[in-house]
């Protein structure tokens, strides 16, 4: 089984089973120079073909093998993530005793973490100030995904994904989707890219997105529409040049319009002018018949 996690150098993970004269059967690990020195003992347990478990004289010794390893639960993936771009969210996930409790308990068992690089977290720090305890707790938590995940795993398995917050009623997932080698991370909410990968050692990985992932469980959908009023704005706005030009070419005829109303103003006065003429004519015709009749009858 050593030898099948993949991490045995060469010939470590082998049993060398010798079996002897006498029906002695000897085992040695094979970097132990050759050396049978423990025995068959007995059969334990035997389901053919599946199991068989046998007990044998002592340990089989591997100094590989026994070499100690830091565990899960020694990493400190806080540290980690604040030296590779992610002390804000880190630092957000310290302050927070109660999400941090359940990341380092998921740490053996299994463990894929995605942090927001600090230039996205930090301006959204505003709208996470203002959830409830329990929600920032939820909120926290939604980076993390109690399995591990490599980056090919995640590649090709697209679909719905339950993340440390996933409780019941309460979802708290997001889907994986990847287009060629992006993988992308998508809520109802927004969408953000797997950027880096930090740390990937089964049974922890952690990689950092471009954007913050925001869970439809604490946030509203109704930032997404924003873009709409742009077009909206854009096609007012040839409506807005329309209502201008419509009154400019209202105005515009002011001018003219008023060269007619002159002409009116001025008939009034000319027509008067010209029966002044008219009458003071006519005066004179009948002055000059009376000094004619009175000539006439002075003659006479």
């Amino acid at each position: 089984m050593f030898q099948a996690t993949g991490v045995a150098p060469g010939v470590s993970g082998f049993v060398n089973i010798t079996d002897f004269k006498g029906g002695k059967v000897g085992f040695g690990a094979e970097d132990n120079g050759g050396d049978l020195d423990s025995f068959f003992v007995k059969s334990v347990e035997e389901l053919p073909y599946n199991i068989s478990v046998i007990q044998i004289s002592k340990a089989l010794p591997s100094a590989i093998a026994e070499a100690p390893t830091p565990g899960p639960s020694e990493l400190n993936i806080t540290g980690i993530m604040s030296a590779h771009g992610c002390k804000v969210f880190a630092d957000t996930l310290l302050a927070n005793p109660e999400a941090m409790a359940t990341y380092e308990d998921n740490l053996n068992g299994g463990l894929t973490m995605f942090c927001p690089l600090d230039d996205a977290f930090k301006a959204f720090l505003p709208k996470y100030k203002n959830l409830t305890a329990s929600g920032k707790e939820s909120f926290l938590e939604f980076f993390g995904v109690p399995v591990y995940q490599s980056l090919s795993m995640l590649k090709s398995n697209n679909g719905l994904m339950n993340t440390l917050a996933t409780d019941g009623a309460s979802k708290f997932d997001f889907t994986v989707q990847n287009d060629g080698e992006q993988v992308t991370l998508k809520t109802k909410i927004n969408t953000v890219k797997i950027t880096g990968t930090l740390l990937d050692e089964q049974p922890v990985a952690i990689y950092t997105i471009d954007k913050v992932l925001m869970p439809r469980e604490l946030f509203k959908a109704s930032p997404t529409p924003a873009p709409a009023p742009a077009p909206e704005e854009a096609a007012d706005a040839p409506k807005a040049s329309k209502s201008k030009s419509k009154s400019k070419s209202k105005s515009a005829p002011t001018p003219e319009s008023d060269a007619p109303a002159d002409s009116p103003d001025d008939d009034p006065a000319d027509q008067t002018a010209d029966d002044n003429a008219a009458s003071s004519f006519k005066g004179g015709r009948f002055v000059a018949v009376g000094l004619s009749f009175l000539l006439v009858f002075l003659l006479v």
